[in-house]
């Protein structure tokens, strides 16, 4: 019964980025259709877990360990490269750089992002003072945002989200930065969603905001969930782990994070699939037909981010007709005659003396 009633589930979710090193490169890649090894990075390799309804389930790890990454896929900033997500509800997110429009000023801002959220300008006008007032940025809320500090950003972005009141209140270390004030309003806010039964999606790497604040905690170690778990028995044996780490020479740092850095560029999909059908077969040893229910599992609700070789043929195609039709027309000839003599296309001389008669 609790599982069906999960306000977010993820499961076999992996995020991968191609690492090209110049936006030329970027695109000779989406056009090409040969299958050029690319390099690449998988910030989540398989992450399961769901998260009840009025749960408020904190994030923790490492930098670039996946948190931000796994909290932007259930806001639905980014789609998953592969997996299963289910949100049931409105979510909304606030991070330090807020999702702000830089030249838009705090108040058009509150307003954009408002009716995106499906609220009516008449909703908007009524709390709007409320916003303004909680966030406390005085007059620069009528100031193009790329001026706002770090601090002004992410108070005018907590705001925004607590009070489009979502279903699933998502945070990415918005508490880390602001003064002490601005803090304790925050956590006042989060603390009477919770007593509202609201949903809450905690990044931190402040474990005593995530021992003060969450009621489950998951630990993402470098694109893995480690463990998941009543808070206190995760928090502690990531501390064991920081612990552990700390005492490591600088070398052994190094070496350390470079072989999980590894473990990330080399990970298999194709192997990860294979794991899957295999512990699902062992589950259910009668059960037929595993393996396409498997790939469906992992590639049924995903939208490729990739171009498919139909689809970069058809664009090579009408490029090519396009080119030909401009060659066609700075000829001079008509479509007939360069069909029956395509040499005239490559004759400058014939380009530069149109003949009378074509």
């Amino acid at each position: 019964m609790e599982e069906k009633n999960y306000k977010v589930k993820v499961q076999n979710v992996t995020k991968e980025y191609d690492l090209f090193k110049t936006q030329s490169e970027k695109l000779r890649s989406f056009f090409s259709i040969s299958k050029n090894q690319v390099p690449h990075f998988w910030s989540l390799m398989g992450i399961s877990l769901t998260i009840q309804p009025g749960e408020t389930l904190g994030l923790i790890g490492v930098n670039g360990s996946g948190k931000s990454t796994l909290s932007n896929i259930i806001s639905g900033i980014i789609p998953q490269t592969t997996g299963y997500v289910d949100v049931r509800g409105d979510t909304s997110i606030v991070a330090i750089r807020a999702g702000l429009r830089n030249n838009l000023t705090g108040r058009e801002n509150i307003r954009l992002k408002s009716l995106m959220q499906g609220l009516t300008n008449e909703e908007i006008d009524e709390m709007m003072p409320d916003i303004i007032s909680f966030a406390d940025i005085g007059d620069f809320v009528d100031q193009p945002v790329k001026s706002y500090s770090s601090g002004m950003r992410s108070r005018l972005g907590f705001s925004i989200a607590v009070h489009i009141n979502p279903d699933i209140l998502i945070i990415d270390e918005a508490l880390s930065v602001g003064d002490d004030t601005f803090y304790q309003k925050c956590v006042d806010k989060i603390t009477e969603f919770k007593q509202a039964g609201k949903t809450i999606i905690f990044v931190s790497h402040s474990l005593k905001q995530i021992e003060m604040l969450c009621d489950k905690v998951a630990w993402i170690n470098y694109g893995e969930l480690k463990m998941v778990g009543e808070t206190k028995a995760v928090t502690k044996k990531y501390r064991e782990f920081t612990k552990w780490f700390k005492k490591l020479s600088k070398k052994e740092k190094h070496d350390f994070e470079t072989e999980r850095k590894n473990v990330q560029k080399n990970f298999s999909i194709k192997n990860y699939q294979k794991k899957v059908a295999a512990e699902m077969q062992a589950a259910a040893p009668d059960e037929k037909n595993v393996s396409s229910k498997v790939h469906k599992l992992f590639y049924g609700s995903v939208i490729s981010e990739k171009m498919s070789v139909g689809n970069q043929l058809l664009t090579w195609g009408v490029l090519l007709v396009v080119l030909f039709f401009c060659l066609v027309n700075i000829s001079g000839y008509s479509v007939g005659h360069v069909l029956s003599d395509p040499s005239v296309l490559i004759h400058p001389s014939d380009v530069l003396h149109l003949p009378n008669n074509k």
